[in-house]
């Protein structure tokens, strides 16, 4: 169908995009449009050239599950930025460190009351209908939500005490550590004292009950087992509150929970057995058994293993710990009166502050006088101390190992860059991958079906069992509503996400969402660039060959002068080459997009790249062919000088592989990813050092353009494509692949916006992450898998299907005790990640 010509460009604002991935999908549903000519989109913004008009724009992005408004027209930020995250990041301005997190439109809350996915579902549901809220994610692990959007705290708060559950607003990372602990100590407190009261009624009923036929009430201890009945109601009143309280709200708000099915088997037991206990005549013989012991037994050993659980998940948060524990209180700040110390909040930017051996850095900023050895593991994971001068900058949380600086305070507070990496690390472990939404799928039916089943199952008891019907319908009712709380289920994926993403920080490797991490983990092809990423990124001039009547040092000159006007890494090691040497005025300078450059100096006409400038200009290259061949066998880049239309010079430009690509790659190898080399170099250069790094296949001479081209190329033969990039050039490519990895030191804007970004310029990062990924995913499907086995074969085993082959049923204290258990070990198996080992 002809497009109408009457097209215009519509300006967007996005909202809710969080990486590359969610850039692509944007891009696709506009461009499915057949109204649409074109969309260049990024993280929050999109250009839309197109015959429709915006209302229909901004549905589509909606139904990508997105949010979009009407937009003044921006800049293209592909042609401004410097750094791939910058790219993605689109209508962002140029931002330093300091100022990127005075954006930040998130808010944390403290959630009290939650007991299961269900819980979790309800809460997410009651913040995200709350006028200004963007997204929210709620974290059953730690009890927390992370909320984005522009609704104050009072209407968030508000929003989930309707929903039954309670909640308190913190900003500030030491307050919200603090009120955590000080939550999570007082409810193991609870828990503790909880069980062992209730366990210390239920333990002894229950062995007395053992012996003959104590269980059933009789006239001569028809008055013992009514005292036995109140004391359980007291421990059902004072160690079970909580779960019939939170039964009751969310019987009010018309939902159902843990607690519903919990309060619903004990109370269903204790009434069953007061009943019995007052009016013994109403119930045949063989029907007078009491089940106060269960009450109190399931009630006691639930507590004990919620207290198991909170203990359990206090370990899992030890790596954010860790990072919330580098930055020191005091700092020691240089004035003109001498040295004082000062608490950390009153350190402003502009100060200058003082390091020697041992400290920690209290705040990111740049050194100004001394030298030292910084240990900078615990936010890059790289081992080896770096050696730091003048003009170098330090971040928060690293150690002075040897040495003492004086430093200028650049970032300070929520702005530095350790700030930004827990609030990065937080916010992935608040996220759900795709797997971890199935969950919340079940759950959120989940208790209602389980009522229906016990329901169902008592009454097939009660019409088609044994004698005495009463009884057996009155045990499977409630050994089914036990066994099948959903605890397991809804700490399966958090739980492997807290661990996950923590210990990949703890390697430098940050993840911005856990969508990104199950991505990463179906991977099977890994595409880097070469320069900077695969190589040093510092070219260096190997070797130059001249012909006619020039001088070597005269090429230099004319060289060095024209790509004085160039940005180009090669520009540069040529430059460098020629440092210190009298440079003529260059006049007319272009650059030639994807060929070099071309200007006039001293009367000549000069130009200066590949070979296929100078061919497309009619000069001759047969004069240094074959040492531009040989060079480029070697893996050095050549670059040709013509001047006055006559070829002059050869350059040998060598960019060397990083001291642990080889390494890396081969790691990756023996890990079975097929491993691709991007770049603009010519095919012979490339190659000679995909020999040398181990690279399966090249694909050279691709202009920055066509790099996005190339992953879509190998998507379509069925590739999963993670892009390993640096540079401006990589931006595309890394929005167009199923993951973007951004290589980049710790004060890039990258650390905010990319799927996963490595704190240390190194390719061991890049196999730390794949390997991290990996276990991250295999861990949640082996929590899942347990949570739905157990209740798989837990629900019908509870039903009484054994009951034909075994002659017994399942007892409800049992069944509390299996609960419980199955809470505590997919807590345990997430906590294994902790100690998990990528480079085993």
């Amino acid at each position: 169908m002809r497009r109408q010509r009457m097209s215009n460009t519509i300006e967007l604002a996005l909202d809710g995009l969080s990486c590359g991935h969610c850039v692509k999908r944007v891009k696709e549903s506009l461009e499915q449009r057949p109204d649409v000519e074109r969309a260049d989109v990024t993280i929050e913004h999109a250009s839309v050239t197109t015959t429709a008009p915006a209302d229909a724009l901004i549905e589509t992005v909606k139904q990508a599950g997105y949010d979009a408004t009407l937009a003044h027209p921006k800049a293209n930020p592909l042609t401004e930025s410097s750094t791939p995250s910058e790219a993605l990041t689109a209508a962002q301005p140029e931002l330093p460190a300091a100022d990127i997190a005075d954006d930040d439109d998130s808010r944390q809350l403290l959630i009290n009351g939650m007991s299961c996915a269900s819980c979790v579902s309800r809460v997410q549901s009651a913040l995200q209908g709350v006028e200004g809220v963007t997204q929210a994610r709620v974290n059953l692990a730690e009890r927390t939500a992370l909320v984005m959007g522009h609704a104050s705290a009072a209407d968030l708060i508000a929003a989930v005490e309707k929903a039954g559950y309670g909640a308190e607003a913190i900003d500030d990372d030491a307050e919200r550590r603090e009120r955590q602990q000080q939550t999570a100590q007082a409810a193991m407190k609870r828990f503790r004292w909880q069980a062992a009261l209730a366990l210390a009624v239920g333990i002894p009923v229950m062995i007395w009950g053992m012996f003959g036929d104590n269980m059933m009430v009789t006239d001569a201890n028809r008055s013992l087992w009514l005292v036995i009945g109140l004391i359980t109601l007291g421990v059902m009143i004072f160690a079970g509150g909580h779960f019939y309280q939170s039964a009751w709200k969310s019987l009010r708000n018309r939902s159902a929970t843990m607690d519903t099915l919990v309060a619903l088997g004990t109370g269903a037991a204790w009434l069953y057995s007061m009943s019995v206990n007052l009016w013994p005549q109403h119930f045949p013989m063989e029907a007078r058994h009491l089940y106060y012991e269960a009450s109190a037994m399931i009630i006691g050993l639930i507590n004990l293993g919620h207290m198991l659980e909170a203990r359990a998940r206090q370990r899992s948060s030890k790596a954010l710990e860790r990072l919330l524990d580098l930055t020191p209180p005091v700092a020691r700040v240089v004035t003109p009166e001498g040295e004082k110390k000062l608490p950390l909040a009153e350190v402003t930017p502009g100060m200058t502050l003082r390091l020697t051996t041992g400290d920690r850095v209290p705040v990111d900023g740049d050194i100004t006088d001394g030298e030292g050895w910084f240990d900078e593991a615990m936010l890059t994971g790289e081992p080896v101390p770096q050696q730091k001068a003048a003009g170098d900058t330090i971040h928060a949380g690293t150690v002075v190992q040897d040495g003492s600086v004086l430093f200028r305070a650049a970032a300070v507070g929520n702005h530095t860059t350790l700030s930004r990496i827990i609030r990065m690390v937080r916010q992935a472990q608040s996220s759900k991958p795709e797997i971890g939404k199935l969950a919340d799928r079940i759950s959120a039916v989940f208790v209602p079906v389980v009522v229906l089943i016990a329901l169902f199952s008592g009454a097939v008891w009660y019409f088609a069992g044994p004698a005495p019907q009463i009884v057996y319908t009155l045990v499977i009712v409630t050994t089914v509503l036990i066994i099948a709380c959903p605890c397991a289920l809804g700490l399966a994926t958090p739980m492997s996400i807290i661990s996950g993403v923590g210990r990949a920080a703890e390697f430098g490797v940050l993840v911005r969402d856990a969508d990104a991490l199950q991505r990463a983990s179906d991977v099977d092809t890994l595409v880097f660039d070469k320069t900077g990423t695969l190589t040093e990124g510092k070219p260096q001039v190997a070797a130059i060959a001249t012909t006619g009547d020039i001088t070597e040092a005269d090429a230099l000159r004319l060289a060095a002068a024209l790509e004085q006007g160039s940005s180009h890494p090669l520009a540069r090691a040529i430059i460098e080459r020629a440092e210190g040497a009298s440079l003529p005025a260059v006049s007319g300078f272009r650059t030639l997009r994807g060929l070099g450059v071309s200007g006039e100096a001293q009367g000549k006409t000069l130009l200066l790249g590949n070979q296929a400038l100078l061919e497309e200009n009619g000069i001759a290259t047969d004069a240094l062919r074959d040492e531009a061949q040989r060079e480029a066998s070697l893996g050095a880049t050549p670059v040709l000088l013509a001047v006055n239309g006559t070829l002059a010079a050869l350059f040998a430009i060598r960019d060397p592989l990083r001291a642990d690509s080889a390494d890396a790659l081969a790691r990756l190898h023996r890990e079975g990813y097929r491993l691709v080399m991007l770049t603009g170099d010519n095919a012979v250069t490339a190659n000679a050092i995909a020999r040398e790094a181990g690279i399966d296949e090249v694909i050279a001479g691709v202009l920055p353009d066509g790099k996005a081209q190339a992953i879509q190329k190998l998507q379509q033969a069925g590739r999963k494509v993670a892009m390993i990039g640096d540079g401006i050039n990589d931006a595309p490519a890394l929005a167009q692949a199923e993951v973007g990895i951004a290589m980049g030191g710790g004060s890039d804007v990258a650390i905010e916006t990319a799927a996963i970004t490595l704190m240390r310029h190194s390719l061991t990062g890049v196999a730390d992450a794949m390997a991290i990924s990996k276990a991250t995913l295999g861990n949640m499907k082996q929590n899942l898998l347990g949570a739905f086995i157990y209740n798989a074969l837990g629900i019908p085993i509870a039903a009484g299907v054994l009951w034909p082959l075994t002659g017994t049923l399942l007892n409800p204290v049992v069944a509390g005790a299996a609960m419980a258990l199955s809470s505590i070990t997919v807590v345990s198996n997430a906590n294994r990640l902790l100690r998990f080992n990528p480079k085993k």
